[in-house]
């Protein structure tokens, strides 16, 4: 008995620990939640039975002092002269029935799997144990349950038909609302608006594939994105293309395709030269925020100014849109509406034709109602029957592409906008999809293989460069399908349908008010996922929301000013309202002796995204702010991630096609 109650700690002063002491009508349930976690066995039988009742037990145990309770919460006690010391292992302790038995083993440390390198949060910045320590576990980590397909998992014919389609269908909005807006701002044709849809389903395909054999091999789309259509917008109306009669279509469409190329090109070299490694370190939420929000709230000009031409259709079209949640559906029961209206003859107007110009209306009354018939009713297109039913885009479709310096270099500084974007979108689907972020050199390899789609969108003419688009992250989220190979599915379908030019002229055939009116729905939600990068900052940081806040009122108020500038009610009418903002170049405050620098800096300091960036990554790299505050996004180290086999089947290239490019140093990991 005296060795037994040796074993109880003695009255001291007690040490505060983290958890709360036991309440005082259980004083017994206290050793035994000690003894568990020290691995402690006590000769006496009342103590090493799971019950703390003492009558019950055979044994009463010694009364407890007052001030046990919190000394032992605080962890074990100091060893102590006249305590009795736990025997070993490998020592039996014997029960109360006389029985021996084994003492229990230890408490089994918490294994750490592969997919906690961000420690349970999603900017990864809780301490976890090293790369190394992983490299001899070949086991498969638990699911997470925001996933159901994993990266590398392979989803039977059904789920990969299903989730693949689906994946592609939430994101139609991004990959065919560009051609529809630039296009006709181009002057071209409903049957070119047709033409340059299919080049983007194909060119879109070939990306993607791309990407996920050469690139991070995530599961991202690579196709148009709203990055460019700002600064194409710009370029389209440069003062050089005002007047043109004939073939202006393809005359601009020849500029464009010389400017991606360039920009395309120097974000090859951004991505295979290491500098994108370097430029990795002052890339955080805290800049990423604001720079894709405000590529959203760059076309409030553009969204419910055209929305307005049918005014009764755009709200009703934006309304499904928010109900569904589905863009593909909403459209659907849209048109049919539409449709029905104007076969029972309600956007019709006696001795008017929506096809005629306004300005070349004789009547009054038809030139007040040619706006409001050619963006309400749906037969106004005719591409759908004189489109072909097989049409293969090729390279060069449109001629050779124009190269000028003063239009590359503008697409030169959109690539890194664009470069930053798709960095935030590989760290947060690397936590979507269930694995560890990537290595700096496998970000970098992206960059790189999208500057190559860029340079291959410009040689197709898709009009604006190719990059990781956006709303894939939250398309992954709630489609809870990880498998790059559904995403690989839907490329190749993507492929089948750009051959088939009904479907390009199908689409080409959207009224104009319903486009505007999902335009609406997507830049707000590529807004909100813009701001949503902040959940992996510190979101209550007063210095993160003055930095945030600063730059998107500076994105807004800035290239107002330039957009505004030297601008009459009666210039330049022409140009739609909606179109206003992007005529800066010929009219900017700018005004240097050079007239290709007048170009570069009015069409810059005009794009909102540009001055967001601008603004955040200066502020957030001057202003004093911890790590854990700016949220820092924290990537895996190469040479620990080269001996984790797990991650080296979710990023190495196949086919050992690293070993090709190991002169290369970003190809690798």
């Amino acid at each position: 008995m005296s060795s037994a109650s040796g074993a109880l700690p003695q009255p001291r002063r007690g040490r505060p620990g983290p958890w709360p002491p036991a309440p005082p009508p259980q004083p017994q349930a206290q050793p035994l939640s000690w003894a568990k976690r020290t691995g402690f066995q006590s000769r006496v039988s009342g103590e090493s039975l799971p019950s703390a009742s003492a009558p019950n037990s055979g044994q009463v145990p010694l009364p407890r002092p007052v001030e046990a309770p919190a000394d032992l919460e605080s962890g074990p006690p100091p060893a102590r002269p006249n305590s009795v010391l736990p025997p070993p292992p490998a020592a039996a302790a014997v029960a109360g029935n006389g029985e021996r038995r084994q003492p229990p083993p230890p408490p089994p440390q918490p294994r750490t799997r592969r997919r906690e390198s961000d420690g349970g949060r999603p900017n990864g910045q809780a301490a976890t144990p090293p790369l190394p320590q992983l490299q001899e576990e070949e086991e498969a980590p638990e699911r997470p349950a925001h996933v159901k397909y994993e990266l590398r998992d392979t989803p039977g014919i059904f789920p990969l038909v299903i989730y693949g389609f689906q994946h592609y269908i939430s994101m139609v909005g991004s990959i065919i609302l560009i051609p529809l807006v630039m296009v006709p701002a181009m002057g071209g044709s409903a049957e070119d608006t047709a033409a340059v849809v299919s080049t983007v389903l194909l060119v879109t395909g070939m990306n993607t594939l791309l990407h996920m054999f050469i690139g991070t091999r995530l599961p991202l789309v690579q196709g148009p994105s709203f990055v460019y259509l700002a600064p194409a917008l710009t370029i389209i109306n440069s003062p050089e293309f005002f007047g043109l009669n004939d073939n202006n279509f393809k005359h601009i469409m020849k500029h464009l395709q010389g400017a991606i190329i360039i920009g395309g090109t120097f974000q090859v070299i951004l991505g295979y030269t290491g500098l994108m490694s370097l430029f990795l370190r002052l890339i955080n939420p805290v800049v990423v925020s604001p720079t894709v929000a405000a590529v959203g709230l760059s076309f409030f000009s553009y969204g419910f100014a055209k929305l307005g031409t049918c005014i009764e259709m755009g709200i009703l079209q934006l309304l499904m849109v928010v109900i569904f949640a589905l863009v593909p559906l909403g459209l659907g029961i849209t048109w049919a509406i539409a449709f029905v209206l104007t076969a029972t003859g309600v956007y019709s107007y006696k001795g008017c034709d929506a096809n005629i110009p306004a300005s070349n209306n004789v009547s009054a009354f038809c030139r007040k109602h040619v706006l409001r018939m050619k963006s309400c009713r749906v037969d106004t297109s005719h591409a759908l029957r004189s489109s072909p039913w097989f049409r293969f885009p090729y390279p060069l479709q449109w001629g050779t592409p124009v190269f000028s310096w003063k239009m590359g270099l503008v697409m030169c500084v959109v690539s890194v906008i664009a470069s930053v974007d798709s960095v935030s979108s590989y760290h947060a689907s690397s936590l979507f999809v269930a694995t560890r972020p990537p290595t700096s050199g496998v970000v970098s390899r992206g960059i790189g293989v999208e500057g190559v789609s860029t340079v291959l969108a410009g040689l197709w003419g898709t009009g604006v460069g190719s990059s990781t688009i956006t709303e894939n992250v939250h398309t992954i989220a709630v489609t809870k399908m990880g498998s790059r190979r559904a995403v690989g599915f839907g490329a190749i379908l993507l492929l089948l349908l750009s051959i088939v030019g009904k479907v390009g002229a199908f689409i080409a055939s959207i009224p104009d008010v319903l486009v505007a009116a999902l335009l609406c729905f997507m830049w707000a939600m590529l807004c909100a996922l813009g701001l949503s990068n902040l959940r992996y900052s510190a979101t209550g940081s007063s210095r993160n929301s003055i930095i945030v806040g600063l730059a998107l009122f500076s994105s807004l108020s800035v290239p107002s000013y330039f957009q505004q500038y030297d601008v009459h009610p009666s210039a330049n009418s022409s140009v739609p309202t909606y179109f206003q903002p992007y005529i800066v170049a010929s009219r900017g405050p700018v005004h240097t002796g050079s007239g290709g620098v007048n170009y570069v800096l009015n069409t810059l300091l005009s794009l909102n995204m540009v001055i967001a960036f601008l603004v955040a990554l200066i502020l957030d790299n001057t202003v004093p702010g911890g790590r854990q505050e700016r949220g820092l996004y924290v990537w895996s180290e190469s040479e620990a991630a080269k001996r984790e086999s797990a991650f080296m089947k979710d990023y190495e290239l196949p086919f050992k096609m690293g070993r090709a490019f190991r002169w290369v140093k970003c190809v690798g990991l």
